[in-house]
């Protein structure tokens, strides 16, 4: 039972992952460093890791504050399939056709523009697509399911008892969330946020579609994508992936090393 798993990680990750390691230190011309130096030494290289952090850190910590209210009230709905169904709906939707719905309504030409001048509020089209605020948004409507579902997993697993227990001391519902519900979650939260991140660093298809591929939304995937299909340079690719890479990994590291600080065993109640 084992070998057949441990050879599907091996064949779809691993190998994928050495095979560019290695490429990334050969290079078309200089020593085996030459496309790191490159990369390092040109500011329209380099900047994109701050683009996409920029666009990866809000967007993870929008998404986990969004996600916590909202799993605590749906884990008391009775009707909470319905509802959990409609929240996730954006992930069955894909990124390209999120993309294309937000140009058609947040466009210069599209309804929620002609809305607002319709009624008088603006004289001329906002600017809401083609920039920063355009990829951010596709990516919260995109990541945000997975937040939702993992913070809705963890919120349930938390027995309510513990929370009726401290009412029954005096608790208010503040004091509830923070000094019972919060060390609980956090954990699980900070699970939640390695995932979002991760996704949220590897935009792609938003920054093109409705970012600028040339201005503050030039990601590091986009750099990775022009070095392999605009200057046929797969050893420059796998380098900028490498980094990439190397970039999560610092920050998932980090963010798991919070999350051992805090409490991480059982969240069911019991007695004694």
């Amino acid at each position: 039972m084992i070998l057949p798993a441990l050879l599907f990680v091996l064949g779809i990750f691993v190998y994928p992952f050495l095979y560019g390691l290695v490429l990334s230190f050969n290079p078309l011309e200089g020593d085996a460093l030459a496309n790191y130096r490159e990369f390092f030494s040109d500011p329209y290289l380099y900047n994109t890791i701050g683009a996409t952090l920029r666009l990866a850190v809000p967007v993870t910590l929008l998404s986990g504050i969004l996600a916590v209210p909202i799993a605590m009230r749906v884990r008391l709905l009775q009707r909470q399939r319905l509802l959990t169904t409609i929240l996730v709906l954006p992930i069955t939707l894909g990124t390209v056709l999120v993309a294309e719905g937000l140009l058609n309504y947040l466009g210069a030409q599209g309804w929620f523009n002609r809305t607002l001048m319709t009624i008088g509020l603006i004289d001329s089209p906002l600017r809401l697509t083609n920039n920063y605020w355009g990829v951010f948004v596709s990516l919260v409507i995109t990541v945000f399911p997975f937040t939702f579902l993992l913070t809705l997993s963890y919120i349930s697993g938390v027995d309510p008892a513990l929370e009726r227990a401290a009412a029954t001391h005096g608790a208010n519902s503040w004091q509830r969330f923070r000094y019972v519900l919060l060390p609980l979650l956090i954990p699980g939260l900070v699970v939640s946020a390695c995932l979002t991140f991760v996704q949220a660093f590897s935009v792609f298809p938003s920054a093109v579609l409705l970012g600028a591929p040339s201005g503050p939304t030039r990601v590091i995937s986009i750099a990775a994508a022009q070095a392999a299909f605009e200057e046929y340079n797969p050893s420059k690719a796998s380098a900028i992936a490498m980094i990439m890479a190397a970039v999560q990994l610092l920050v998932v590291a980090g963010l798991l090393g919070v999350r051992s600080m805090f409490y991480r065993g059982s969240t069911a109640g019991g007695k004694g």
